[in-house]
C-alpha cells in the first residue's frame, strides 16, 4: 500500500491541475444555455478516462445530457465494480455571496472553492485518479466500468432508460459511488440510507394583472398572501405534515435500530453554531440525526411573487409561486405522494384563485445492507486509512437514480462518500477539503482490493 501514498504524492498538483480544468467547465444541468457545457464536461470526462487508462472510453447520447461510459476488462472472470458519478452541477444563485468565482477554482485554508468542488466533480474525480493510479502501477485487481451522466441534479430523467437500454453492457457486481458524505473528516462513516424524493412547483393566480394595492387591496385575493397561509397549513403544531395519507406508508424505524443511530458522534450545539441559530426545529419525538435520515419532511425551496425589485412598487400581484421538496423514506413512492400533495393543495385553495400543481422530478429512498463483501470492504478500507472503523449511517440527502439501479440493474450500491457537512453544496462557497480528496484517492484502490478477494 505504499505504492498507493507514493504516486498520489509524486502526482498531487497534476491531479488538482486536472480536476480544475473539470471545475471551470460551467455545466448547470437545469439552465438550457449551459447545454454546450454539458457536452463539455461529457467530453472532458472521456478524455480523462482515456488518459487514466481506460480501453474504451465514450460519450454516449440520451434525450437530454449524454452519458460517458468507460470500461477496463482485464478478465471476464474477475469481479467488476461500475463506478457511478455526474458531471452536473446546481446554479450558483445567488452569486454576490461567493468570495471567489465559482467556476475558476481556487485553494484557500487547505480547501478548492468551486461549484462542483465537493457534488459531484470533486469526489468522481477521486475515481478517474484512483484507477489512473491502479492502472499505472499494475495493481488494479478487477475489471471497472465508468458511468458518468449529466442530469443529476435535474433527477436523472433520462439515466433509467439509458441504463434499460444498456443493461448487457453495465453488468457488474457492484455499483461504486461517491455522491455523499461523512459524518465528519475525524468521524469517517459510510451511507447505509438515502431519501427519496417528490418535487413539485405551484402557481396560485388571482386576478388577470397586477393591481394597485391600496385601490384594490383587501378587495381582491392576494395570491402571496394566500400562497403563504396555504403553505403554513401543510405543517402542524408538532411539525408533522398535515396531507391525508403522507405517513401511510412509512416505515417506522425499530427502537434497536435508532438506538444504533444514536451511537454515531453529533454535538448538538456545535450543530446550532455552525449554522448560527439559536435553536433547532423539526418534528416532535426525533433527533436533528433522525429528522434528517429516518424521517420525511416538507419543504418550501423558493417562493416569489410580485415586486421584489428594489426600491418600493405597491401592487397586489396576479400570481404567486412556489417550489416544494419532501423528501420521503423507503417504501413511500415518490409519485403516489406527488399526487397526494396535489390533490391536498388543490383542495385547501379558495374560491378567490386558482391553483396549479406541476409535479417535477423524483425518485425512491434507498437502503443498503451492511454485511455485504462490498461493505465490509469499504469499511476495512476507510479504517486502513482513516485508522477508525467507519460508521453507517443514513444521509437525508436523496439520489433518486440510486434505488433504479436496483430495480433497472439489478445491482446494490456502496456509498463511498468523503464530503463534509461544511462542504456547502449546492450553496454559494462550495469547497472540498484537499485532505478528504487525496484520502478518497488512497482509500478507493483499497477497496477494490480487499473487494476483489472476496
Amino acid at each position: 500500500m505504499d505504492t498507493i501514498k507514493a504516486y498520489i504524492e509524486e502526482n498531487k498538483q497534476r491531479f488538482l491541475d486536472e480536476l480544475f480544468g473539470l471545475l471551470r467547465i460551467p455545466s448547470i444541468s437545469s439552465i438550457s444555455e449551459h447545454k454546450p457545457d454539458m457536452v463539455r464536461g461529457a467530453e472532458y470526462w472521456r478524455e480523462t478516462l482515456l488518459k487514466a487508462g481506460a480501453d474504451r472510453a465514450e460519450v454516449m447520447p440520451t434525450p437530454g445530457n449524454p452519458v460517458v461510459y468507460g470500461e477496463k476488462i482485464i478478465d471476464p472472470k474477475l469481479p467488476t465494480v461500475l463506478v457511478y458519478a455526474h458531471y452536473d452541477v446546481m446554479p450558483v444563485d445567488p452569486i454576490e455571496l461567493w468570495k471567489s468565482q465559482p467556476f475558476e477554482p481556487e485553494i484557500r485554508d487547505g480547501k478548492i472553492y468551486a461549484r462542483g468542488a465537493d457534488d459531484d466533480k470533486g469526489q468522481g474525480f477521486m475515481h478517474a485518479k484512483a484507477f489512473e493510479l491502479m492502472v499505472k502501477t499494475n495493481t488494479l485487481p478487477c475489471n471497472v466500468k465508468f458511468m458518468i451522466e449529466g442530469e443529476e441534479e435535474i433527477g436523472s430523467p433520462n439515466l433509467g432508460k439509458w441504463c434499460q437500454d444498456n443493461k448487457e453492457m453495465l453488468k457488474a457486481d457492484v455499483i461504486l459511488v461517491s455522491d455523499t458524505s461523512m459524518i465528519g473528516k475525524d468521524v469517517p462513516s459510510i451511507t447505509t440510507g438515502l431519501r427519496g424524493l417528490a418535487y413539485v412547483e405551484v402557481e396560485v393566480t388571482g386576478p388577470n394583472r397586477d393591481l394597485h394595492s391600496g385601490l384594490f387591496g383587501g378587495a381582491v385575493a392576494n395570491p402571496a398572501n394566500i400562497l403563504a397561509k396555504m403553505i403554513a397549513s401543510l405543517h402542524d403544531e408538532n411539525n408533522r405534515v398535515t396531507i391525508p395519507g403522507f405517513y401511510d406508508d412509512v416505515l417506522e424505524v425499530s427502537p434497536e435500530e435508532r438506538a444504533d443511530m444514536a451511537r454515531a458522534p453529533f454535538n448538538l450545539d456545535d450543530y446550532k453554531k455552525a449554522l448560527d441559530i439559536d435553536d433547532i426545529h423539526g418534528e416532535a419525538g426525533y433527533t436533528t440525526m433522525e429528522r434528517t435520515g429516518i424521517r420525511p419532511t416538507l419543504d418550501v425551496n423558493g417562493i416569489w411573487g410580485g415586486y421584489i425589485g428594489e426600491g418600493a412598487k405597491t401592487v397586489l400581484p396576479s400570481k404567486a409561486y412556489a417550489k416544494i421538496s419532501m423528501r420521503l423514506v423507503p417504501n413511500q413512492n415518490h409519485e403516489k405522494i406527488a399526487q397526494l400533495f396535489k390533490k391536498h393543495f388543490e383542495s385547501i385553495a379558495p374560491k378567490s384563485v386558482k391553483v396549479k400543481v406541476t409535479p417535477h422530478h423524483g425518485g425512491q429512498g434507498y437502503v443498503a445492507p451492511t454485511n455485504t463483501p462490498a461493505y465490509r470492504a469499504a469499511s476495512r478500507a476507510i479504517e486502513d486509512v482513516y485508522g477508525i472503523k467507519p460508521v453507517p449511517f443514513r444521509s437525508g440527502g436523496s439520489i433518486p437514480i440510486i434505488s433504479t439501479f436496483e430495480q433497472v440493474l439489478g445491482i446494490k450500491s456502496i456509498l463511498l462518500g468523503f464530503g463534509l457537512e461544511s462542504d456547502a453544496i449546492h450553496s454559494p462557497n462550495e469547497n472540498y477539503p484537499l485532505e478528504q480528496f487525496f484520502k478518497g484517492i488512497e482509500v478507493i484502490p483499497r477497496f477494490y482490493k480487499y473487494f476483489s478477494e472476496k
